[in-house]
């Protein structure tokens, strides 16, 4: 069984899985990022396909065809990885992208550009609880062990892109002013035609209800898990094992409460409130 090293490449301090990552990262380096750039920020498991979708229509004003027809990671590629370079070369203006860099590792063409950044956040236990399913079926990474082995690991940053409270600080504190905008998981549960209307007003489209509620229609959990353009059910089962989970699992908020036990559920709160003591934001939802 592959260790978590052999697993992973490391970049900057930050650990990335060698599948689809390299070493060299210059050509990301040397990105240059255009003034009407739209970035798609996350942690992952945060809902960053969910937003890819959102972002997709709401750029297209409710047009299906490319949602319909390109994959996601196609249509808002990542930056950071190198064979995703010919679609952003394909992209035409304003350029929805992703990364799930923190923002300490952007190139120097970011902070001196006007690119936008949509960052999602999403409670930490229901993160960790993601991912734990997805380390399951993802092939290229380690094997998560039980779920008090893989809560240490996650608290620790021995996982993918480290730690999450290292992502969050790293955005939270970003001296962006109105070229960012934090939307949660959370609040696209619970009124996903409100968050797809403040999508719409940041990047400058001001949809019509109409196309807003078209869009929310489409981006439905239920919607997207029936895309093949949005499930990921075309990558090979070398990558993805979804006879062990699919990559769409349930789509909801607060099924952390089914897995934690109260001694976690303590352990966890506190080191996620130990990391971000002293800081100058708070969450936008209670840890307990």
């Amino acid at each position: 069984m592959s260790s978590f090293e052999d697993l992973c490449v490391q970049y900057r301090g930050i650990p990335l899985p060698r599948e689809g990552y390299s070493e060299d990262l210059k050509f990301f380096e040397e990105f240059n990022f255009k003034d009407d750039d739209i970035l798609i920020v996350t942690y992952p498991k945060s809902g960053t396909t969910w937003m890819q979708e959102v972002l997709t229509l709401v750029l297209n004003g409710g047009d299906l065809t490319p949602f319909q027809t390109i994959p996601s990671w196609q249509r808002v590629p990542w930056v950071e990885i190198k064979s995703m370079v010919e679609h952003v070369e394909q992209l035409k203006s304003p350029r929805p992208l992703s990364t799930h860099f923190p923002c300490n590792l952007m190139p120097s063409s970011f902070l001196t550009s006007k690119a936008k950044v949509i960052y999602v956040l999403r409670n930490p236990k229901d993160v960790l609880v993601s991912s734990y399913y997805f380390h399951h079926m993802a092939v290229f990474l380690e094997d998560p062990g039980t779920l008090d082995e893989f809560i240490e690991k996650f608290l620790k940053g021995r996982v993918i892109f480290g730690k999450w409270t290292d992502h969050v600080k790293s955005w939270k504190c970003a001296e962006l002013g109105d070229r960012i905008l934090f939307i949660t998981y959370e609040e696209m549960i619970q009124d996903l035609p409100a968050g797809v209307r403040r999508v719409s007003n940041f990047v400058g489209r001001n949809l019509s209800e109409e196309v807003i509620q078209k869009v929310a229609d489409n981006c439905s959990f239920k919607s997207m898990k029936d895309n093949k353009m949005s499930n990921y059910s075309t990558v090979p089962k070398e990558t993805l094992d979804f006879d062990k989970s699919p990559f769409m699992r349930k789509g909801i908020a607060g099924d952390w409460k089914n897995h934690f036990t109260s001694e976690q559920q303590a352990l966890f709160t506190s080191a996620i409130r130990k990391e971000l003591e002293g800081e100058s934001f708070t969450l936008p939802w209670s840890l307990d």
